[in-house]
């Protein structure tokens, strides 16, 4: 049996990137699999469907509690509850590297509504399928950068290091219904997003390489495995912990 089969898994910004390579990994082992973005959603579960998996794609700004409370409900139309959520969607390949004090309010706020208060609006649509099952995952995709401090981009590196406090939080508070919370930390991953930022890669991926006990870069396929664990029965004594995922740069 398929480690995820009859598992329902919601993926926020899996269209394309990181998300869309945790999709693919969820659904080759054997989960429904929940593809949410703000553009590419359906066209990308239309792929998954064709390659003989179970998807459906919607369209969705997770900083818009309406917005997330129509996926989930369509979620729970589709597959009958939501499982495992995996907060993935975030600002970053699209952020100008630049000290704080340049940093426009507008931006500041803008990446907190994404990579924090999205994170707390998808929890909260689905929570209450895992409190009725009594089982549910919970893996939210936080950074490095957020335990290192890498300067210059102060905003995402805050909303990182609140998406960890969250992670811990939660876990103090769901697990009495068998709901585990974690967070995985990445370092810069090479995903088709970051990869079109020239700047991004230019300033971080030598350093990010050189940093680490692996000195290679790093890929979303390097994440996929323990997202999947983390999801698993096999993690089930598991909460409240950040994983770093960096090829040994950062010990915990």
């Amino acid at each position: 049996m398929k480690r995820h089969q009859g598992k329902t898994v919601a993926i926020t910004g899996a269209a394309t990137g990181i998300g869309r390579v945790l999709a693919t990994r969820f659904a080759e082992e054997g989960a429904n699999v929940v593809i949410i973005d703000l553009r590419g959603a359906e066209e990308a579960a239309t792929e998954f469907v064709s390659a003989g998996h179970s998807a459906i794609g919607l369209q969705a700004d997770i900083a818009s509690e309406v917005d997330t409370m129509r996926w989930a409900a369509a979620a729970r139309a589709r597959f009958g509850s939501v499982d495992i959520l995996v907060n993935n969607a975030a600002l970053f390949s699209t952020l100008k590297n630049r000290p704080f004090d340049e940093i426009p309010a507008e931006e500041w706020r803008r990446v907190m509504e994404v990579n924090t208060l999205g994170p707390f609006l998808c929890l909260k649509a689905v929570v209450g399928d895992m409190k009725q099952r009594q089982w549910g995952r919970i893996v939210n995709i936080a950074s490095t950068a957020a335990i290192k401090g890498v300067p210059n981009f102060a905003h995402y590196v805050s909303s990182k290091g609140a998406l960890i406090a969250f992670t811990r939080a939660i876990a103090r508070e769901l697990g009495s219904w068998n709901v585990t919370s974690n967070a995985i930390a990445p370092g810069l991953t090479l995903s088709d997003q970051v990869l079109k930022n020239e700047a991004h890669v230019n300033s971080l991926q030598e350093v990010s390489r050189k940093a680490r006990s692996i000195q290679r870069d790093a890929y979303p396929s390097d994440l996929a495995g323990t997202v999947s664990f983390l999801a698993s029965d096999d993690a089930a004594f598991i909460s409240g912990q950040t994983i770093c995922v960096d090829g040994g740069a950062v010990f915990l």
